[in-house]
């Protein structure tokens, strides 16, 4: 029934497409009319410098990688900032380095990675920050090309390598990761993507360079073999047992993962699975409820796009743009393809919307990677950022217009109406880099979020928001039955009849984290009028008549910690 009916809606959206296609695409907004992004890397102190292969990027792991994660490691209320490097093929003496940075509070960041002995190992891919053994501290795993990393956050500042210990030494090329407790017994488990079984030595076995529009690149991932993701649950005992073919997960076709991200997408309390795959059909996992999980991509609707066809499958973000209180799920692709917005049909399954709202040519020149939904200017309807940057250094010789190696990032606003608009004319979106990832948070405290982009082979790029106009409200959550980190947990706001819900995730956009508490843009109104928290425990939480502007940080059981 779900196949037939996600069948009939993708080709009655296709006839609705061709007609809209024809009708006068809306004018972008202009920089003067909105909440600004100013570029403040340098007078933040952001002076590390990403690394990844060589600039020509002669194989594909050179041109891959780049996470970001907001995390507040050191529990001072303000996000920190870490960032994965990757390695260098022509100096290979030279040891590379992953990046912490502390927030100071005063919009400088410090380095202390060397300090907090998280310099990381390898050629890294990405990262996810969580508290994974509940003790009230942030941790942080980091995939790479070769055995990835767990570190479990000390306490004091420092943290401790501890991967042979928990059993996630996964020496497959790795790239997104996330934690969620699929299983719901408190703890957090790991569900980890691998994209290909590579050897840099010997990229292409059969041929060295591949054509793409008249150009000798680099294979695709099509020429090489898949490597199987993997799930991991939590013993809560410091050690993590491999349970990918117990939960029904096994990936026989070894797709090219990407991005992975655990949502409750039908609302039936059970946390499911998306993996964004590479030039294979994404996956959606069904959690049964059982410690079992159902494959249904294609009957869902999220395998390809609404022509039936395989998609890049890079970044991912979930998010309820229309208000109807479902999560939406936004995947970005490779250029001469749209990023796909699917619309959650009531749990049952997803519609591809993309052209139905005016998202689709926006980024057909561009390669897309890091993406984050964000109530960007508080109008409590939730924006889109993409993060864009090709993998052909040589494409500039074919001058082909838009379509660069760098590339400027971009920003869409919701207009509340289902059409989203780009924004057009801020600087600090417009400046092209080859961007990866990217992470969305409110690093400054001061109630809208910023946004953090990692550049391939160069700085990364810290954007601050100014001059918003709106109201806000942040929320972190404390789990006691659930985890600690409430990850799992969904919330609903209501202010002046209007809904917004929102789930806590650890694991999204290209490789990275997002800011771990919640936020709400809520335009004129300066009053929460209730909040209603639905614990991964079951247990239910409800606050009523709540000021605005300020964070909450909520514990289960219904008390506010920061009185």
């Amino acid at each position: 029934m779900w196949l037939w009916m996600a069948f009939w809606g993708a080709c009655t959206l296709l006839a609705c497409d061709a007609q809209q296609q024809t009708d006068e695409t809306p004018p972008s907004l202009q920089e003067e009319s909105l909440p600004l992004f100013v570029d403040v890397t340098e007078e933040a102190g952001l002076r590390w410098r990403h690394r990844s292969g060589s600039l020509e990027k002669n194989h594909i792991l050179a041109a891959k990688g780049g996470g970001t994660a907001f995390l507040d490691y050191d529990g001072d209320g303000y996000l920190d900032i870490y960032l994965v490097n990757g390695a260098t093929s022509t100096e290979p003496e030279k040891v590379l380095h992953n990046v912490l940075y502390r927030n100071e509070g005063d919009g400088h960041f410090a380095d202390v990675t060397k300090i907090a002995g998280v310099d990381g190992a390898g050629w890294g891919m990405g990262c996810v920050a969580a508290d994974y053994d509940n003790d009230g501290d942030t941790d942080l795993y980091i995939t790479n090309y070769g055995p990835n990393q767990l570190y479990r956050n000390e306490g004091d500042g420092r943290f401790a390598d501890v991967t042979k210990i928990a059993g996630l030494g996964d020496s497959s090329w790795s790239t997104g990761a996330a934690f969620g407790d699929y299983d719901l017994d408190g703890d957090l488990d790991l569900y980890v993507a691998n994209y290909l079984d590579f050897d840099p030595e010997s990229p292409q076995p059969e041929q060295a360079f591949c054509q793409w529009k008249s150009l000798d690149v680099f294979c695709g991932p099509r020429s090489l073999h898949g490597a199987a993701d993997r799930l991991y649950r939590n013993e809560g005992n410091g050690r993590f047992v491999d349970v990918t073919k117990k939960t029904g997960l096994q990936d026989n076709h070894k797709y090219y993962g990407f991005q992975v991200l655990f949502s409750d997408y039908d609302l039936d309390g059970w946390p499911d699975l998306f993996v964004a795959n590479d030039s294979t059909p994404n996956l959606l996992y069904h959690n049964e409820g059982n410690g079992t999980f159902r494959e249904i991509g294609i009957e869902a609707g999220v395998a390809y796009s609404a022509q039936g066809k395989g998609q890049a499958g890079m970044g991912a973000a979930f998010g309820d743009y229309d208000g109807d209180g479902f999560p939406d799920l936004f995947v970005t692709h490779f250029a001469s393809d749209y990023n796909t917005l699917y619309h959650n049909e009531a749990g049952h399954f997803f519609l591809d919307t993309t052209l139905k709202v005016r998202l689709g040519d926006k980024s057909r020149p561009y390669v897309s990677w890091g993406t984050c939904f964000l109530d960007y200017d508080l109008d409590a309807d939730l924006d889109l950022f993409v993060a864009n940057g090709h993998v052909y250094p040589r494409i500039d010789q074919l001058q082909l217009g838009e379509e660069t190696y760098r590339q400027p990032n971009q920003l869409f606003k919701n207009q509340g109406n289902g059409i989203f608009v780009e924004v057009r004319g801020v600087a600090a979106l417009q400046d092209r880099r080859v961007s990866r990832g990217s992470s969305c948070g409110d690093y400054d405290n001061d109630g809208d979020l910023d946004l953090l982009v990692l550049n391939l082979d160069d700085y990364p790029t810290l954007m601050r928001n100014d001059h918003p106009s709106g109201h806000w409200l942040l929320l972190r959550l404390s789990g006691r039955q659930s985890n600690r980190d409430g990850i799992g947990a969904r919330v609903a706001v209501y202010s002046e009849k209007r809904r917004q819900v929102r789930e806590v995730a650890a694991g999204s956009s290209f490789l990275g984290t997002q800011d771990p508490r919640l936020h709400f843009g809520l335009g004129s109104q300066s009053w929460v009028d209730s909040l209603e928290v639905r614990w991964p425990s079951g247990a239910i939480d409800r606050l009523y008549d709540l000021e605005a502007d300020r964070l909450i940080v909520l514990e289960e059981g219904g008390k506010i910690l920061n009185l």
